[in-house]
């Protein structure tokens, strides 16, 4: 291979790196690997720039723009950092710095959160635009997504300019993370793989509804504009603290490179203590001045350096590689490992995924492996060491039985995970839909525990969830644990969750993809089970965010006999299985088809009331203005921004007195 042919196979390769991470939320190589392919590319390209590619990887800030929000171009770009891994490298930039500047240079050092970057755009000290970063050049427009964000104000106080825009990036703490991902794993749900996919993917949720839930954060780090009122980046992050803004409190005044080793040194060891997921340190010059002076490359600022940690990785052995069975059925291959520490944990156990994984890795029992911390979080093994490999050994052979029940697997085409078919015969499977159906966003059964339905599945009490209205105290009273007013309250318990609403009802029947929202939609556009039940594949999905996925679940769903048969014995027990007359009665198809935004203050209903009384009437409200909307509902004291934009794109304005006479 020439050299013009490996620079353009490494541009290649980088391009699907950047495509793999950016747009599918897929890496398939650690940032560290990046990053060195990324430089030899550099390397390459200043000895021949011959070989001159104005769309080099080299030369763009990163992933391409998603087409699911409006495009937004960027007032001031957007650009990436240049990374170091040693202090050689920090050295050398400072030497550069040096001799392109007059004066004294200090320098901020501030924590670098691995998240999604955003900009925050205010005007008048409100929130007027929030844009991710896209390409660098241009963005996604998730203002409506951003507002639900707690930890980003809506409006500021003190001296903040008219207009500027302010960098940040938007994280999800492992503590929530942690949370999100054993309700996924209780819902049968692959988990997610690290918080700053997480993150990411939260942004591009159609539903802000759903993003309210998630509890991401925002941690901002860089103010941009006109006639900023500071001279330096350390005084601008005091100015943002002092404005309502989150900053992290980790940033300081260096004034040397022993001063900013010493900072690097010290998180590098500590950054675990931290709520939040961080990949290295960020070193900026803190002067704007010098800042100015030393301006930009194509891809980046020359007074700014990302020092990149190291994921942590230690070696340990493979003992045996087992499967586990979700509710769904879905088989999960778990990695048994010679007991390690890691990031300040002992791990034991490693996430395998699925077969395309092991053979990809080609990893074995008894192999000699490398692991790593998927985002500083999840134990995941990135490696063999086949130098360590026994000659014997066999490539490991996927199961094709379940390990439960026996039955042979299935693998859908499309779909990664092998997936056990025995869906009313399954143990695991039958326990897990139980506990699914009695948790606490399902039916919340007080009394009744994941321990307790395993018990009573083991002792043959129960088969399925609708078994769980014909038990008496007497059959439970036996169990372990179980004292007289244990088996009162359980027993109380399953009888006060026939008064559960319908929408939650549909959501605990474990209808695969059916999560809280969905069942929710459903529940709203089918008003009964029995509309649900009988609905096509086609008439689902013209449910309002009903995919082909969820409609393809449902139908199958309700295609098995003994599914349709465990609902009617629901339905006979009294659980409500449609909507209420009360709730019924309240609703009309007055406003459908029709979307509305709400703003300002109300005198005689509140915005929550609003938003019920369109919702009831079959119209949708949304957060933000756009060529959709029909109705922006209009009340005191509302921002002029969003009344400019309705005039823009021509939504109709109407007061409160208009809409409620839209609904009499």
């Amino acid at each position: 291979m020439n050299t013009e042919q490996k620079i353009n196979a490494l541009r290649e390769e980088l391009r699907q790196h950047n495509y793999n991470y950016y747009v599918l939320d897929q890496p398939q190589i650690s940032d560290y690997d990046f990053d060195m392919k990324l430089k030899e590319l550099q390397e390459l390209e200043e000895k021949h720039p011959e070989f001159h590619d104005p769309n080099s990887p080299t030369l763009r800030v990163g992933g391409q723009v998603t087409k699911n929000f409006a495009t937004v171009v960027h007032e001031h770009r957007m650009y990436s950092l240049s990374n170091s891994y040693s202090k050689e490298e920090l050295e050398d930039w400072e030497v550069r710095i040096k001799k392109l500047v007059e004066g004294e240079v200090a320098y901020t050092c501030e924590l670098k959160y691995d998240g999604a970057s955003i900009s925050l755009t205010y005007e008048n000290g409100e929130l007027v635009r929030a844009v991710t970063r896209g390409d660098g050049i241009q963005g996604d427009d998730v203002t409506h997504n951003i507002k639900t964000i707690r930890s980003v104000p809506l409006k500021l106080k003190g001296d903040y300019p008219d207009k500027f825009d302010i960098r940040g990036e938007i994280v999800l703490p492992y503590e929530g993370f942690a949370k999100m991902n054993a309700e996924r794993v209780e819902n049968g749900e692959e988990p997610y793989a690290n918080p700053r996919n997480t993150a990411s993917g939260s942004l591009k949720l159609q539903d802000s509804s759903e993003v309210s839930k998630r509890p991401l954060d925002c941690l901002l780090y860089s103010i941009v504009g006109e006639n900023l009122p500071f001279s330096t980046q350390f005084e601008g992050l005091q100015k943002a603290r002092d404005w309502g803004f989150k900053v992290p409190k980790e940033a300081e005044l260096a004034r040397s490179t022993d001063a900013v080793m010493a900072f690097l040194e010290h998180w590098d060891e500590h950054r675990h203590d931290l709520p939040y997921e961080t990949d290295g340190v960020v070193i900026k010059v803190n002067n704007l001045n010098q800042q100015e002076e030393l301006g930009f490359t194509a891809k980046s600022p020359r007074w700014a350096m990302a020092y990149k940690f190291k994921a942590e990785q230690v070696s340990t052995k493979l003992h045996q590689i087992t499967y586990q069975v979700g509710r769904t059925g879905a088989i999960t291959p778990v990695a048994n490992l010679e007991p390690v520490q890691l990031a300040g944990t002992i791990v034991k156990r490693a996430s395998l995924h699925n077969a395309d994984q092991i053979e990809k890795l080609d990893v074995r029992e008894g192999d000699e492996v490398f692991v790593e911390k998927g985002g500083e979080i999840i134990p995941k093994i990135v490696a063999v060491d086949f130098t360590k490999r026994n000659p014997d050994s066999n490539p490991t052979s996927y199961i094709s039985e379940c390990p439960e029940c026996g039955t042979e697997l299935v693998r859908k085409e499309g779909e990664a995970q092998h997936y056990c078919p025995n869906y009313n015969g399954c143990p695991p499977q039958i326990i897990g839909r139980i506990q699914h159906f009695i948790s606490r966003k399902a039916m919340d059964i007080e009394g009744l525990g994941g321990e307790t339905v395993a018990l009573l599945v083991r002792e043959n009490l129960i088969e399925n969830y609708a078994d769980l209205y014909e038990l008496k105290k007497e059959q439970v009273l036996p169990l372990e644990r179980m004292a007289e007013k244990s088996a009162e309250n359980l027993i109380k318990g399953i009888e006060q969750s026939k008064e559960v609403p319908f929408e939650r009802v549909l959501f605990a029947l474990g209808i695969r993809y059916v999560g809280e929202t969905v069942g929710k939609k459903l529940a709203k556009h089918y008003k009964n089970i029995e509309a649900i039940e009988t609905a096509s594949r086609e008439e689902l999905v013209s449910v309002d965010e009903i995919g082909e996925k969820i409609a393809e679940s449902v139908v199958d769903f309700f295609a098995v006999e003994e599914n349709r048969t465990i609902v009617n014995r629901l339905k006979v027990h009294g659980l409500q299985l449609a909507i209420s007359e009360e709730e019924l009665a309240g609703q009309t198809d007055k406003l459908n088809g029709n979307t509305f935004v709400i703003s300002g203050v109300f005198e005689k209903v509140s915005r929550s009331e609003l938003k019920k009384m369109i919702e009831a009437n079959g119209g949708k409200v949304t957060g933000s203005i756009s060529a959709k909307t029909n109705y922006l509902v209009a009340g005191e004291n509302m921002g002029p921004s969003k009344l400019a934009k309705a005039e823009k794109v021509g939504t109709t304005i109407i007061s409160e007195d208009e809409f409620l006479a839209m609904v009499e």
